[in-house]
């Protein structure tokens, strides 16, 4: 057999395809191979064994190890697991090896069919300082690169860039030159860390921007088509948060969609390109654009391609590879949908990637999971399902929500809806901020730029999206649930159930710990005719059980009824209503001195390794200053100082591997030195 040009393998159809990635992308894939009745392959680490990818495919091939440069880099395990279950052709997914020209050539050479664009085409858009000088050349508006070496003031701020990936990795904002030298140092270990190879480069950076890129398909017959546009302009960390088609800014400058169309396909034309790409653009309010890169692959944002166009876009790929051509007519936009990416992780607290297990995950309107929408809903694209665990060697994302609706307006109801009424249990997520973000009064107007975050408040965003006074009586209903259980284990015991007396007796005491507002304790006592709880007056116990309770309470128009689920997990309570998702940890009845930590404990908030130290033992250091760095899920996370004071000790080293909860050092406040000092 002999390789097409396109990459795909000529005297055959294709007929088992092995995804060379992981978690919801490898899901994707699979999705459509068995829509087109063709056999799967996973790859997976030892991390992922559990994986809901790995139980999908046809076969699975382990990959000894965990971190992505034991594993999913790997391109020779990956290449010899295909011929070895009988795969002939290797779809990349996104990130990892997704634009890694050697691997794709030596698919190839494997007599594999690559399921992507040629090796050339690879290699032109994989350096982003190369590529940009050929999108000049090629009359592609683009920014100026900038040698590291050669900043200076006159160019802050400046971006720091890897040459070699994307997805935000690699990415640093540098605003004092005295910074460039030690954040391009970072830039180089996270882009070593996540693409294997740490070159970065340096572009002016535009504090506001509206980011729009162009979805092209483009076969071996030589049709580019210029699928639609997408606006990603809500970011953090240079990682896109909501996604949406088609853009808002696009849809109102007369003339925008055009110019973009034809931008997409010179640069596609430029570098002979087939299968399916992305071209990505930073644009002005005005509609001036410039080209940022081109991702010779599969996006992660791409399902609102495929909403709108109705197009299943990995089906589009599979077939060009094999050497077909694409469908005479490209289909015309229809309606509109967005995306969002639900992450485990808290941005009130620097976006901090969480880890440990996903109790549940049930999104409610969910029409469907990786395929196309014919009519207005939800569709679910995850990685993960009930009793998941979300590990720190990989990126926190645990599932892209997408609506479909006939308007914008549509879509961001449905899908802020359908996010608040979520079950997620057992980790902290963005979804909070997502809701926020979709019911914006900015975000409605298609007021969005890549500072939307900054300009609207981080911290008003991130805010819990149940009140506190709707946190309070969400905990009532878990102390009355959990009294339930506890009446249900006394009757199996032959015990007396607590808490009902013929006379007037102490009321029963239940104690919770919410990590928003802090300590809960619920007092309440029942009686004849229902429940007394103290601090609610009026409030009427309508029905009790360990997983539902309702509610009657009293306002100024008379009772309402609220309605209850509560789920447990360990000391874990998750309490879900209509006024918003509650979860509570249980705390005992008495304290173990032994589990308490020394006032200034730096804690480590995630499993990780210890890659830098800032400070030595002994020192005096100020708030905020950095003591070490984590390496976590491919980013690296400062721990600082939470006060001026003295490093009176540090327990970690360079190397060290730590759990979430791990004292790392401990910082004695000034005042504290004081108070000693004197004893």
């Amino acid at each position: 057999m002999t390789a097409s040009r396109s990459g795909s393998v000529a005297g055959g159809p294709i007929t088992n395809v092995l995804v060379a990635n992981r978690g919801e992308i490898a899901r994707r894939v699979f999705a459509t191979c068995r829509r087109m009745g063709i056999g799967t392959t996973a790859v997976y680490s030892d991390a992922d064994a559990a994986s809901p990818h790995v139980a999908e495919a046809d076969a699975a091939i382990r990959l000894p190890g965990n971190t992505p440069a034991q594993t999913y880099l790997r391109g020779e395990l990956i290449i010899e697991a295909a011929l070895s279950a009988g795969a002939d052709a290797i779809h990349p997914g996104y990130g990892f090896l997704s634009e890694n020209a050697e691997f794709a050539r030596a698919v190839l050479d494997a007599g594999l069919a690559w399921i992507g664009p040629p090796v050339a085409a690879i290699e032109q858009m994989g350096s982003k300082v190369e590529s940009k000088k050929m999108m000049d050349a090629a009359g592609v508006p683009v920014l100026a690169e900038l040698d590291p070496a050669e900043v200076t003031d006159a160019h802050l701020p400046v971006l720091i860039k890897a040459s070699a990936g994307g997805g935000g990795r690699g990415m640093r904002v540098v605003r004092d030159l005295a910074e460039l030298r030690d954040q391009i140092a970072g830039a180089q270990r996270e882009a070593e860390s996540a693409f294997g190879d740490p070159t970065v480069f340096c572009e002016r950076y535009l504090e506001t921007g509206r980011h729009i890129e162009v979805q092209i398909m483009s076969d071996t017959f030589g049709t580019t088509w210029a699928v639609g546009e997408r606006e990603c302009s809500i970011q953090r960390r240079h990682q896109k948060v909501v996604e949406e088609a088609p853009s808002p800014l696009v849809e109102k400058i007369d003339g925008m969609r055009d110019r973009l169309f034809e931008a997409a396909r010179l640069a596609a034309e430029a570098i002979g390109y087939e299968g399916a790409g992305t071209v990505e653009f930073l644009a002005d309010e005005k509609g001036d654009f410039f080209f940022l890169e081109m991702n010779t692959r599969l996006q992660v944002e791409h399902p609102v391609t495929e909403q709108t166009t109705g197009l299943d876009l990995v089906r589009l790929q599979l077939q060009v590879a094999a050497g077909r051509p694409l469908p005479a007519v490209q289909p015309a936009q229809r309606g509109h949908s967005i995306e969002v990416r639900l992450y485990a992780e808290d941005p009130a607290h620097d976006w901090q990637p969480q880890s440990g297990p996903v109790h549940k995950i049930e999104i409610p309107f969910t029409a469907g999971e990786f395929t196309v929408l014919d009519q207005p809903g939800v569709r679910l694209d995850t990685g993960v399902v009930d009793n998941s665990v979300v590990g720190v060697h990989y990126d926190p994302m645990l599932a892209k929500v997408i609506s479909y609706a006939e308007t914008r307006s549509e879509a961001a109801h449905l899908l802020a809806t359908a996010l608040q009424r979520a079950k997620i249990h057992g980790l902290v997520t963005n979804r909070d901020l997502l809701v926020r973000v979709l019911r914006h009064p900015a975000f409605l107007a298609g007021d969005t730029d890549t500072a939307f975050f900054a300009t609207h408040d981080l911290a008003v965003l991130s805010a819990p999206l149940v009140s506190a006074a709707d946190e309070a009586l969400s905990i009532v209903a878990a102390a009355l649930a959990d009294s339930a259980v506890n009446r249900g284990a006394s009757r199996l015991a032959g015990l007396t159930p607590s808490g009902w007396r013929n006379l007037a007796s102490q009321p029963q005491t239940k104690s919770y710990e919410s990590r928003i507002s802090g300590t809960h304790e619920v007092r309440y006592r029942f009686t004849r005719t229902g429940v007394a709880v103290e601090g609610h007056d009026g409030l009427e116990l309508i029905s009790v059980a360990p997983d539902r309770v309702v509610l009657g309470v009293a306002g100024e128009r008379g009772s309402v009824r609220r309605q209850f689920e509560i789920a447990r997990y360990g000391d874990l309570v998750a309490v879900d209503s209509p006024l918003g998702p509650v979860a509570v940890r249980r705390l005992p009845r008495f304290t173990d001195p032994s589990e308490q930590v020394a006032a200034g404990s730096l804690l480590a908030p995630m499993p990780g390794s210890v890659i830098r130290l800032g400070a030595a033992e002994g020192d005096q250091v100020k708030q905020g200053q950095p003591i070490l760095w984590l390496e976590a899920m491919k980013m690296e996370h400062t721990i600082a100082a939470p006060a001026t004071g003295i490093l009176s000790a540090l327990n970690v080293t360079v190397g060290q591997q730590v759990e979430v909860g791990t004292v790392l050092a401990v910082v004695e406040e000034e005042e504290q030195e004081q108070e000693q000092e004197q004893a």
